[in-house]
């Protein structure tokens, strides 16, 4: 599949970035505040086919030791088709070379083995949510 890749937010849907993420199952707010997320981040890769946005990710960073990838994902009726891996590969190649965290959804754990991440034993999180994270199987 012919893909073009960007890094900016420039004439970023942010109503499709919502939309997206509640399709796949992720955390999803308000578009102004992915629009707020995406625009702070470090490192933004968005993946377009015919003009249309499929697939996007983000990273933040110090710029020196720590980052951590969030947001990655893809429109199901593009997934399974290599584009999780171009965004996961863009981003990586963008950031220092650090420690470098993230969170998968339940079940997503294997996608990011295979890009080299490692399950965490001292992983800790607090989350706003912290109820619906439980119910998603997030935390304990």
């Amino acid at each position: 599949m012919k893909a073009e890749v960007k890094f900016d937010c420039s004439g970023v849907d942010w109503e499709i970035v919502s939309e997206t993420l509640k399709r796949v199952g992720m955390a999803y707010y308000e578009p102004s505040l992915h629009r707020k997320a995406f625009e702070n981040s470090y490192v933004t890769v968005f993946i377009y086919r015919n003009n249309q946005m499929i697939g996007f990710g983000r990273a933040i960073s110090d710029g020196a030791y720590q980052a951590a990838i969030y947001d990655v994902a893809v429109i199901p009726d593009f997934q399974k088709m290599g584009l999780g891996n171009i965004i996961m590969e863009n981003i990586l190649a963008r950031l220092p070379p650090c420690n470098i965290i993230l969170y998968a959804s339940p079940g997503k754990e294997g996608f990011y083995r295979k890009q080299d991440f490692k399950k965490m034993k001292t992983g800790m999180a607090r989350f706003r949510n912290a109820g619906q994270m439980k119910e998603k199987g997030f935390i304990e």
